[in-house]
C-alpha cells in the first residue's frame, strides 16, 4: 500500500524541477514562454496544480509519458492532457470523466521558448508510452520504460516485450543525443547505459535465459534481474 505523503519539489536548476510523490515523480520544465509538466503522480498527496503554480506563473502544458494510475492521479486538475493517441484507450479506463485528452505524435517538438522537447514513441510498457528528448541540455525523460534501479512492471494486458525490445533498440540508436536519463522511479538521474541494460535484460528474459524470483512484495508476477536491470513479469 502506498502511504500518503506531501508533494516534494526539488530544484534541479533554475528552470527545472522534479516533484517527488512517494514512489513516483513528476517533472517540471520552464521555458521562456510556457512550462511543461510531465506526469501527475498518484493524486493523493495534495494539489499538483497548486504546487506548480507556486513555482511558475507561466502557462503549463501537461504531457503524460503513459497512463498508469501513478502517473495520472492529478490529471483532472488540468484543462487538457496531452499523450500519444495509442495511450488514450488505457487512459480512459481510469481517468475522470470530462478530462480532455489531446494528441501528441512521434516527432512532435514541444517548444517552451528557449528550450524544446522531441516526442519519441517507445511502446512496450504501455501501447502509447513516450520519451521526451531535450537535445539542448542532453536529457531524456523516459517515464517507466527505463527505470532508475528497481524492476519495471511488464505484466498485465497493456504490456508487451515484442514492442518493448525494439523501443529500447530505438533509444540505443540515439544514445549520442543524451547524457542523462530522468526516470519516473528510483535513482535520479541515471546514465544512458541504463537503456542498454534494459534491452539486454529484456532479450534474455524473452529467450528464457533468466531465473524467475519471488518479488519483494505481493504481485501477480515474478521478478527477473540481469545486466543491472529488471522486470516484474
Amino acid at each position: 500500500m502506498i502511504e500518503e505523503t506531501k508533494l516534494e519539489p526539488i530544484k534541479i536548476d533554475e528552470r527545472t524541477y522534479r516533484i517527488e510523490d512517494s514512489v513516483v515523480r513528476c517533472l517540471l520544465f520552464i521555458g521562456d514562454h510556457r512550462a511543461l509538466l510531465v506526469d501527475t503522480g498518484i493524486g493523493q498527496s495534495g494539489s499538483l496544480k497548486e504546487l506548480v503554480s507556486s513555482i511558475t506563473d507561466k502557462p503549463v502544458m501537461l504531457v503524460i509519458t503513459h497512463a498508469d494510475g501513478d502517473h495520472i492521479g492529478c490529471a483532472a486538475e488540468f484543462e487538457e492532457v496531452f499523450m500519444h493517441p495509442a495511450e488514450m484507450p488505457y487512459f480512459f479506463t481510469s481517468a475522470e470523466k470530462g478530462t480532455k485528452a489531446s494528441a501528441i505524435w512521434e516527432g512532435d517538438v514541444i517548444d517552451l521558448g528557449g528550450r524544446s522537447f522531441e516526442v519519441i514513441l517507445i511502446p512496450g510498457h504501455t501501447p502509447g508510452s513516450i520519451a521526451l528528448l531535450e537535445r539542448e541540455n542532453r536529457v531524456l525523460v523516459t517515464g517507466d520504460s527505463v527505470s532508475g534501479g528497481g524492476p519495471a512492471f511488464m505484466f498485465g494486458d497493456v504490456r508487451s516485450f515484442s514492442a518493448y525490445i525494439p523501443s529500447m533498440e530505438k533509444l540505443v540508436g540515439i544514445m549520442d543525443s543524451f547524457d542523462e536519463i530522468y526516470p519516473a522511479h528510483g535513482e535520479f538521474p541515471i546514465a544512458p547505459k541504463a537503456v542498454e541494460n534494459s534491452l539486454m535484460c529484456a532479450k534474455k528474459l524473452v529467450a528464457g535465459e533468466l531465473t524467475p524470483m519471488d518479488p519483494p512484495f505481493e504481485l501477480p508476477a515474478k521478478m527477473y534481474m540481469s545486466d543491472g536491470a529488471g522486470f516484474f513479469y
